[in-house]
């Protein structure tokens, strides 16, 4: 009999029968009792992932929205800015195309002298002093109106005006042109002097 006990297989299959009552006694359903499933509770205290709130989240959020509706105004307001710029610059434009109109219309209206030809209507002027006023009068009718008019801006006032009066009354045609001649003496800008070479 006590050869029985001390075989290999008589230990091997007693220590099964151990194994498997031990894991019975361990492993009853009774001892799982406690460990139950249960629902997830999804109260206020204990929502899940999905529904949970950061108040620091909430408030990024709403510094975001804020920031938007700020770089909107400004949008906004520079749109506008633009639109008025675009718009005082059609002024702008506008006012300068007239004053480049003037100033061309004046230019073509005004007689220049140059400076190079001062000299030259100077000694016409000499010349023409010392003639009698029919003289004068019958040279001024071959020069065109600009030349004729520099010679009489430049001659004396009381020599100048000796001439237009006795052209006056050499008849209509000669009356016209003295009067056009007195108009445009108003319009004569003298020539600008040369600078002083040292």
């Amino acid at each position: 009999m006590i050869r029985i006990f001390q075989s290999p297989w008589f230990v091997a299959g007693f220590g099964c029968l151990l194994y498997l009552g031990t894991t019975v006694v361990i492993l009853s359903p009774s001892k799982f009792a406690a460990y139950k499933k249960t629902d997830p509770d999804y109260s206020a205290d204990n929502d899940p992932s999905w529904k949970f709130r950061n108040p620091e989240f909430d408030q990024w959020v709403a510094q975001i929205k804020n920031e938007k509706e700020m770089l909107d105004a400004r949008e906004e307001n520079l749109n506008e800015l633009q639109t008025r710029l675009n718009v005082e610059m059609q002024e702008v434009s506008t006012v300068t195309q007239t004053v480049s109109q003037l100033q061309s219309n004046f230019d073509q209206n005004v007689i220049h002298f140059k400076a190079q030809e001062v000299d030259n209507i100077k000694h016409q002027v000499k010349l023409m002093s010392a003639m009698s006023p029919e003289g004068v009068i019958a040279m001024m009718n071959e020069m065109p109106d600009d030349v004729a008019v520099k010679i009489l801006f430049t001659m004396k006032n009381d020599v100048a005006s000796a001439i237009l009066d006795t052209m006056s009354k050499a008849g209509k045609t000669q009356a016209k042109r003295a009067a056009a001649l007195t108009e445009q003496l108003h319009e004569v800008l003298p020539a600008t002097p040369a600078t002083s070479t040292p």
